[in-house]
């Protein structure tokens, strides 16, 4: 729609529909209201649990299930109306063999009733998995596949349920703690005194594993200034010394196991002369992928005589910056907490003290993100779920479930639905009426019933071939009955029903009635008019095939300004995109008028005034042109000479202008296709104007 906010209706009175976490709507039977029974006893708000079907996107409605019995007033005193979690299970890794407590803690009116799902099914409480008095869920020996047990591996949900309906929590992913052996072990070098010396180790563990490195199976002097570990599994020494000679073993552990590699020895020579040696550099930065929030590792080992001086730089030269940077070692930049804004590819250099020689490496850092969540990695774009025709049948409580291979998160809200006596019936004999191609009237009478407290009309708007969610609404006052809804789209079929509405609530709906409206006349065509000669003008406009497909083509008028009467109209086909004048008074002004027409009528005119005056001059010191030919070659050549003329001056209504007395049909001119200018489209036909 143009210019229209569709996506929210608004009452007679300017109130709002929807938004909130208690969604409201107004029906037409009677209920007591909350706190009070039909005796004017005081209990529990008396909604019936339950959830309608109409769901859509990520939108998960939860099934009807039994409800516990209500609460007594002392029970319901003090507690939130809403049923919501204030803790939900968190992902954990396991220890097979041991104890694992999933955490769940629901607000709302008791009684409340607790369950749990794995893998969507519910669980049975047994003496292997317990639902706690709080709502936790215990398991008591966390077990694998193996011995005909099921594994205890999958996604827990805690399932919370009283008399307003049902609610489910996010889904916590249980895991058993794993340990890989090693992918890569470390390997024997060789190293000279003062140079540098590099061992890794790989392996996959869940949790992550912490590695340290042992020496002749002694745990390494962290606080040597020369011994550096990073977070990935690498070993760096600097400045070798033969005290460093010796085998060093990779430590990997985490709760799960404990593994060593396999051993490799360090032999560190001499360092013969000292003589100079140019920087080097032994490992530069990997190419990285991460996530927001990660810690970024980028290496770089250089050696050389003497020890180069390392540096690290971005090569789209934005500054590193200081906040969350750290340098490990001798030149390993560590980048704590990335942001998208950290991506790009960072250089190493390696630089001879007081000279310029240097050698670099670099890697290319990509940061992906935003997070959505500590569960949710990627952002979702918003889903609304919208329910037509509200009734009593859809009170429950709605829940939206967002969910990734990296977990999921929910969000609920409680639909109530109230109930009112003595509303007006619906309004009678709606009928809509076309009015042009984006106005139609619509007119009604007013409901038999209930009318006295009436304060106004809603009109509800939408295509035919649209969903109901995507309807509109316009307010009317209480003493009309019709009116005209504008702003609508040509030849387009809209439905339209009413409902009256009084300070308590609104009526049924009208039954729906259709109308289309009008079709429209083409706009006026884009016309460009070129001189060919002394006598001769070229048209050109962009060709508008879909006319044929509605009954249309074009018209063409043209005649001396200095004359009171137009020859044409000259009848072309939609596919045609030029035509010729020939035959012209070289010393006339000329006036040419373009229109498109469908079977809706005729379209404005584009006009065009062009002089053909000092053409014969022109042409008498350069042959006519081929305008097309002439246009691709002062493309090749921007300064070669225009031969070619164009007039364009104004754009008129047809109706500005009157066909006086028009030539003959024998008189008309034939098309001049120019040379070198094919025609386009079938033979221009001319025929009577119109009046």
């Amino acid at each position: 729609m143009r210019g229209r906010d569709r996506g929210r209706g608004r009452s007679p009175a300017g109130r709002a529909w929807g938004g909130g976490d208690t969604l409201r709507a107004e029906e037409r039977k009677e209920k007591p209201t909350e706190g009070e029974s039909a005796a004017g006893m005081p209990t529990c708000p008396p909604y019936p649990g339950g959830c309608t079907r109409r769901a859509r996107g990520l939108m998960a409605l939860l099934p009807r299930a039994p409800l516990p019995p209500p609460c007594s007033l002392r029970d319901c005193l003090g507690h939130s109306a809403e049923l919501a979690f204030a803790v939900e299970p968190s992902d954990d890794i396991a220890v097979p063999g041991q104890p694992v407590m999933l955490g769940c803690k629901v607000e709302g009116i008791p009684p409340v009733r607790i369950t749990w799902r794995k893998n969507g099914v519910e669980l049975a409480d047994s003496t292997h998995s317990t639902v706690l008095a709080n709502g936790s869920l215990m398991i008591r020996h966390f077990l694998l596949d193996g011995g005909g047990s099921p594994s205890d591996e999958g996604d827990y949900e805690c399932v919370a349920q009283n008399r307003f309906g049902l609610v489910v929590s996010r889904k916590a992913r249980i895991q058993a703690a794993t340990m890989s052996d090693f992918h890569v072990h470390p390997q024997a070098t060789v190293g000279e005194e003062g140079g540098v010396a590099r061992f890794q180790c790989q392996i996959h563990g869940l949790p992550k594993p912490l590695i340290t490195w042992e020496k002749n199976r002694v745990p390494i002097d962290t606080d040597n200034e020369r011994y550096t570990l990073l977070p990935k599994g690498v070993l760096q020494i600097t400045g070798l010394r033969a005290e460093d000679s010796g085998v060093f073993h990779c430590v990997a552990s985490n709760i799960a196991s404990v593994r060593v590699s396999h051993g490799a020895r360090l032999t560190v020579t001499g360092s013969g002369s000292g003589a100079y040696k140019e920087p080097m550099i032994l490992v530069g930065p990997e190419n990285l992928t991460l996530t927001v929030h990660q810690t970024a590792v980028l290496e770089c080992v250089a050696t050389g005589n003497p020890r180069p001086i390392v540096s690290w730089s971005r090569l789209d030269g934005r500054p590193i910056g200081v906040e969350g940077i750290q340098v490990l070692g001798t030149g390993n930049l560590i980048i704590s907490d990335v942001t998208v804004q950290h991506s790009g590819v960072y250089v190493c250099a390696a630089n001879r003290p007081g000279t310029r020689v240097r050698r670099t490496a670099q890697g290319r850092l990509v940061v992906q993100g935003p997070q959505l969540s500590p569960h949710l990695p990627h952002p979702i774009p918003g889903i609304t779920l919208t329910i037509s025709g509200i009734g009593p049948e859809d009170e429950a409580i709605y829940q939206c479930v967002a969910e990734n291979s990296a977990g999921s998160s929910q969000a609920s809200a409680r639909l109530t639905v109230l109930w009112a006596e003595g509303l007006p019936g619906p309004p009678l004999n709606v009928q809509a009426v076309s009015v042009s191609s984006t106005e139609v009237r619509v007119s009604w009478t007013e409901p038999l019933v209930n009318t006295r407290e009436i304060i106004g009309y809603v009109l509800h708007i939408r295509k035919a071939a649209d969903p109901p969610e995507l309807e509109y609404q316009e307010a009317v006052s209480k003493s009309t009955f019709q009116h005209l809804v504008s702003d609508l789209e040509p030849s387009t079929a809209y439905s339209f029903y009413i409902k009256a509405y009084t300070p308590r609530g609104a009526s049924s709906a009208s039954a729906p009635t259709l109308a289309s409206t009008l079709g429209e006349a083409p706009a006026p065509p884009p016309l460009s008019v070129r001189v060919l000669g002394s006598s001769t003008l070229q048209l050109l406009w962009e060709p508008w095939p879909r006319l044929a497909q509605h009954e249309g083509g074009f018209k063409l008028f043209y005649r001396p300004a200095s004359k009171a009467s137009f020859t044409g109209p000259i009848l072309l086909p939609g596919a045609v995109s030029s035509y010729n004048l020939s035959q012209l008074d070289p010393t006339a002004v000329y006036e040419v008028k373009l229109l498109a027409y469908n079977q809706h009528g005729d379209g404005n005119a584009t006009v065009r005034f062009v002089s053909l005056r000092g053409a014969a001059e022109r042409t008498a010191l350069s042959p006519p042109c081929d305008c097309r030919k002439e246009e691709a070659t002062n493309q090749q050549d921007p300064e070669a000479p225009a031969l070619c003329e164009e007039t364009q001056l104004s754009m008129l209504p047809l109706q500005g202008f009157s066909l006086l007395e028009e030539m003959p049909l024998e008189a008309l001119p034939p098309q001049d296709v120019g040379p070198g200018l094919p025609s386009e489209g079938p033979a221009a036909q001319p025929a009577p104007s119109g009046p």
